[in-house]
């Protein structure tokens, strides 16, 4: 990049600089964004393919899980960089529908596309696209569908919805259960859903059907003393978080001892004040300990002797769902404990599990935090149905918060393209091609899921249009027959945060790409930000691998 000035050029570019400019810049970025679009379009749907991600180590990830593909392939296009952080805003924000959202983006932009062959300004089809996918918020919001927390049933059908396609086919029904029965069991007084209440586990051997909902919490580690009970019931459940070890001096300190006896009146002190700290458990009426630090060996046998189920080195992550589960409160000094600190559960028990032991705690009255143990017979089984699980729970847990639900199946897609076309021809200028572009954009939804399903795309979505200008808003395409069916009669449903997030995601990221007429990338490889001297430098330290 050089300036004419006197006769002489003057680069304000470091060499090996690449700048790419107008319509270049946006062809490239376009075409970047479809391609990471054109990757995850095979996995949507219930019929949607898996893909086998195998990084540098040789470690493979099968799954067909939008973000999950989009983190592992490794991406150097700025643009396409763009549409994986859509995924992952999707999977922050919703936990499901991430292929959606990036695939939309990428057919937003293939629209784009056309309307600039024509000469149509960036700026206008920007004003459209947003004008198009508010329109859009208004539309869904009109024909969504109220929910509440006592429509179980429903919600059992978002997380089938949620998890359809995604290897856990066989055991779907009994999977949403517990994906709903473990939601509703953390809902707080707000009627807020933090799903990192939820500890899932997951343990390869067994098959699908072996997974449980444990209604309590589930630590990864057992007793610490072989001669303590196996399992108590009626338990009281102390929390510490404080070692039961004699504390060292924070300042160097010497004891001279001259005699045996004084040696041994030492270690007996010693001795004398570890039982007493486990006295004072046991005065506390606690006859189950989980323990954040340590234990001293000779504390252990004293806790054994007092016939206490003791866990130590237990994560803080753990306490707090402990504390939670049993309505326990933690303390932090030996001293302060006493009976009302102690938590509650109807039984804890070492139990095996595939060759591992842990500890249930199990039966607790109201318990706000719950364990899920996922079982299957490989690693990537269980991974992707950790994967499923995870997208269930984090639908439901949306549905409950924002209590409004749309059909699935290409449906509100179809009608969104239906009513945004009626809302184009009210809109004057060119902003009403861009609002077009935007409805032919929906529609790439209930196309792909018929290409995915082995259906013929155009009949699908032409029986599809028709049934909705019949005023059939809830059609759908029916995966086995490609005729359109009633979704929310079939039980196809999604919390409408899915389609709000992944519009609105979509919209903007292809309005950014859009926008962007120079692409200026400097030459990696050396450390210094290059450029001129006397502040030109700025331009050159624009890395390629930073341009987010």
């Amino acid at each position: 990049m050089a300036g004419q000035f006197s006769g002489t050029p003057i680069y304000i570019l470091r060499e090996g600089s690449q700048r790419t400019a107008g319509r270049d810049a946006q062809r490239s970025n376009i075409m970047a964004a479809k391609a990471v679009a054109g990757a995850v379009r095979t996995t949507l749907g219930p019929l949607g393919m898996d893909k086998m991600l195998v990084d540098t180590l040789g470690d493979v990830v099968i799954t067909n899980d939008g973000v999950t593909i989009l983190k592992e392939m490794d991406i150097e296009h700025p643009a396409a960089k763009m549409m994986v952080e859509i995924a992952k805003t999707q999977d922050q924000e919703v936990g499901d529908g991430t292929t959606t959202a990036v695939v939309l983006a990428g057919e937003l932009l293939k629209q784009a596309e056309a309307l600039l062959e024509q000469d149509i300004h960036p700026t206008v089809i920007a004003a459209g696209y947003r004008a198009a996918s508010e329109k859009s918020m208004e539309i869904l919001r009109s024909s969504a569908v109220r929910i509440s927390a006592k429509d179980e049933d429903l919600l059992r059908k978002i997380a089938i919805t949620a998890m359809s396609g995604k290897g856990s086919q066989s055991a779907r029904d009994e999977l949403a259960v517990m994906a709903v029965g473990a939601v509703r069991s953390v809902v707080d007084e707000d009627g807020t859903v933090d799903t990192d209440n939820i500890t899932v586990v997951k343990k390869v051997g067994g098959g699908i059907n072996d997974s449980l909902l444990v209604s309590g919490v589930v630590i990864d580690k057992d007793r610490l003393h072989p001669s303590m009970p196996k399992s108590v019931t009626d338990a009281r459940i102390a929390l510490l978080n404080a070692a039961v070890e004699i504390e060292k001096t924070e300042v160097d300190a010497k004891i001279q001892i001259t005699s045996p006896d004084q040696l041994q009146a030492f270690l007996d002190q010693e001795e004398t004040m570890l039982k007493d700290m486990v006295d004072r458990i046991a005065a506390s009426g606690a006859n189950v300990l989980f323990e954040q630090k340590g234990i001293d060996d000779l504390a252990q046998h004293f806790l054994a002797k007092a016939g206490i189920y003791t866990v130590r080195r237990v994560k803080k992550s753990d306490m707090e769902k402990l504390a939670r589960a049993t309505g326990g409160r933690i303390i932090t000094s030996i001293h302060e404990i006493s009976k009302d600190d102690l938590g509650k559960a109807g039984l804890v028990e070492e139990r095996k599990v595939s060759d591992e032991k842990m500890t249930f705690v199990e039966q607790c009255v109201n318990p706000k935090s719950v364990s899920i143990i996922l079982r299957g017979g490989s690693e990537h089984v269980v991974d992707e149905l950790a994967r499923a699980m995870e997208d269930a729970m984090r639908v439901v847990g949306v549905a409950l918060e924002d209590k409004m639900l749309v059909p699935g199946g290409g449906a509100p897609e179809v009608e969104l393209a239906l009513r945004l076309r009626a809302f184009a021809s009210t809109v004057g200028g060119r902003e009403q091609l861009a609002i077009e572009a935007f409805a032919d954009a929906m529609e790439v939804i209930p196309k792909t899921l018929a290409e995915n399903a082995g259906l013929d795309q155009i009949d699908s979505l032409v029986a599809l249009r028709s049934a909705h200008e019949k005023g059939q808003k809830s059609s759908g395409l029916g995966i086995d027959t490609g005729k359109p069916v009633d979704m929310l009669k079939l039980g196809v449903v999604e919390p409408i945060r899915v389609k709000t997030q992944a519009i609105n995601s979509a919209t903007e990221t292809a309005v950014m790409i859009l926008r962007i007429d120079d692409v200026i990338a400097s030459k990696s490889g050396s450390g210094a930000p290059g450029g001129m001297p006397g502040g030109m430098g700025g331009m050159g330290g624009m890395g390629g691998e930073d341009f987010e």
